[in-house]
């Protein structure tokens, strides 16, 4: 099961500052390390949701990061040690990370349309999907949740038991 997309954001600028020797980096140097996953939501994540001087925009954030200049940020020293990929140090890893307010009990689904299809994109889970209806896509979404959730600890993932999932459809106007 693959990790929650701030962790996945987390262990890439760790990876980064590593190579780099350093703590800061660029938000392109973790677009660029992630590319499995949609650019936009790596960026939000690393400019607001793992932010801990971003606008409060988000129900919780993560403390990883800190802005230091337009477009470059800088671990925060309590993350500044690195994290290997072994799998026993992965729920370890999620239970130290998870938010230290009330458990979320919404998550939130981002839907656009392209090329005839609905897409819709998870922002807490690392969790896409698609169908060509609207109805069939939040459906998918259901379905993609539970099945993620399976053999999830949702304390650990900072979640309630009972959840909810708020979805945006968002579209172009031109």
């Amino acid at each position: 099961m693959s990790d929650p997309i701030q962790l996945r954001v987390l262990r890439a600028a760790q990876a980064h500052c590593q190579r780099q020797g350093g703590w800061s980096f660029d938000v392109s140097d973790i677009v660029e390390a992630l590319p499995d996953l949609n650019p936009q939501s790596v960026r939000t994540h690393v400019t607001s949701r793992c932010c801990v001087n971003a606008p409060a925009n988000h129900a919780h954030r993560w403390p990883y990061f800190k802005r230091v200049s337009r477009g470059r940020y800088e671990l925060s020293p309590a993350f500044r040690r690195f994290e290997t990929s072994q799998p026993a140090r992965v729920r370890e890893t999620r239970a130290a990370y998870a938010p230290v307010e009330a458990a979320r009990s919404v998550l939130h689904a981002a839907v656009t349309r392209s090329e005839g299809w609905f897409v819709g994109e998870l922002l807490e889970l690392p969790i896409v999907t698609q169908a060509k209806t609207l109805d069939a896509l939040v459906q998918n979404v259901r379905e993609a949740v539970a099945f993620y959730l399976v053999d999830e600890d949702r304390n650990a993932l900072g979640l309630a038991s009972d959840l909810r999932v708020a979805v945006s459809y968002e579209m172009t106007l031109a």
